[in-house]
């Protein structure tokens, strides 16, 4: 579901002045509040909803664009059911109400923010995350920090219960500003796998992405490359884990999804502790020309290309030939392109991930979502052709599943990604077994 991120208003105008003076509602009458503006929701009462917003919430979310939130919440979770329960918070200078919901497909929450004067002045609507079916005492965790000032990071370190010491499992994340779980949504698939590997006695290591932690750093570092996004985080974190005593040094693996997977063989070349590689949909294309493919399926997904998407499609080949230009020529243009410096694409001009990894010289444990249409079947068949022959290579790939590894039905879409889920525990036990599978 769309995030609806609304400013919220501060009794400052002449106008509010009186409202502001009045008491605020209670934590009471607020749940009462929300519970009944969810109701009037599922009745399609949309106008009186909106009569309760404050005035800038009005102009954000008029009702015609409320009903259109509601429905695309519906299609996706089933027919509205019933509240759950609502929960109160007070987050100064303004009050929250999280209202718990109950569709026949899936859980959302309400989140509504109110002002002093008891008007709706935020609104969020999100799937409730889902809990991976993993027994809370089958692990433990620890708050750890990956690499050194100025790029410190801070990590979760999850171990099975017992002393150890245990085979262990980098997790390296796909690209943008990624958390340690790679929340995307309500789904959190690194913790997915963190939490069902260590109830099978596998050890994991995740942390948020630099790109998270020091966004404005980065983004003004013209020199930025993959290396600095998240090689070099991959490789020192490998290094702590050799540190740990909990942990078996000879029996270190570096997993990674999408850009990670796609980055595996470079990590791979970087450091020579791990024993092993899981590469879960890794690109093996150049990025540029993905993007034109990812962005041609999806506008042509509903079966009609507008003359916006178009042109959007046109701005984004004018930026890919920039690309391919500066790899003819060689010289650099000024700024960045989609969104990263020349550096950036400089960088990934000649790599081949399937044949650097061919070069390794470790065992490799190759993984695909047959739904997956940012990284498709023609990358997980170019790992094959590449490694197909090498007697430590293993593939494995899903019909059901989607670039985050969870499963759905029909043609792959974003939207998926909004439906809470979990990683397959089937997915799990299979990167268990080849992990405990490999001995040194």
């Amino acid at each position: 579901m769309r995030k609806l991120i609304v400013a919220l208003l501060i009794c400052l105008l002449a106008g509010t002045a009186a409202a502001c003076t009045k008491p605020a509602p209670g934590p009471e009458e607020l749940k009462q509040r929300a519970t009944a503006a969810v109701e009037k929701l599922a009745a399609g009462d949309y106008a009186a909803v909106v009569s309760e917003f404050d005035n800038t919430m009005k102009k954000v979310l008029p009702a015609e664009q409320l009903a259109a939130v509601w429905e695309q919440t519906v299609a996706r979770a089933g027919a509205f059911q019933t509240v759950a329960d609502a929960a109160y918070e007070e987050i100064a200078p303004n009050q929250q109400v999280k209202v718990n919901c109950d569709f026949a497909a899936a859980d959302y929450y309400f989140r509504f923010v109110y002002d002093r004067a008891g008007r709706i002045a935020g609104l969020w609507i999100e799937a409730v995350p889902s809990l991976p079916d993993v027994a809370p005492e089958a692990f433990r965790e620890i708050e750890v920090s990956v690499g050194s000032e100025p790029w410190l990071l801070p990590g979760t370190l999850t171990l099975p219960q017992g002393d150890g010491p245990f085979p262990a499992v980098v997790l390296v994340h796909g690209s943008g500003p990624n958390d340690r779980d790679e929340t995307i949504g309500p789904n959190k698939p690194f913790r997915d796998l963190a939490w069902g590997l260590a109830e099978q006695g596998v050890a994991t290591l995740r942390y948020d992405k630099r790109t998270k932690v020091y966004a404005e750093k980065v983004a003004g570092d013209k020199n930025l490359t993959v290396r600095e996004e998240s090689i070099d985080d991959a490789v020192q974190a490998v290094e702590l884990l050799q540190s740990r005593p909990e942990i078996d040094g000879k029996r270190i693996f570096v997993l990674g999804h999408s850009l990670g997977g796609m980055l595996i063989p470079r990590i791979g070349v970087a450091s020579e502790v791990p024993s092993g590689f899981i590469v879960m949909a890794g690109l093996t294309r150049h990025l540029e020309d993905v993007m034109v493919e990812q962005y041609n399926y999806l506008f042509a997904l509903d079966g009609t290309v507008t003359s916006e998407e178009t042109k959007t499609l046109q701005q984004l080949g004018a930026e890919v030939q920039k690309i391919k230009a500066m790899y003819e020529s060689g010289e650099v243009p000024a700024g960045n392109i989609l969104g990263a410096p020349a550096a950036y694409w400089f960088d990934l001009r000649d790599y081949d991930p399937p044949a650097v990894a061919a070069g390794l010289g470790k065992p490799l444990l190759i993984l695909q979502g047959e739904r997956d249409y940012q990284v498709t079947m023609v990358d997980f068949h170019n790992w094959e052709a590449a490694l197909g022959a090498k007697p430590d290579a293993e593939f494995k790939s899903y019909p059901s599943l989607n670039h985050l590894f969870m499963a759905g039905e029909g043609a792959p879409n974003p939207d998926e990604y909004m439906v809470a889920g979990n990683v397959p525990k089937y997915v799990i036990t299979d990167i268990a077994a080849w992990v405990k599978g490999r001995q040194q």
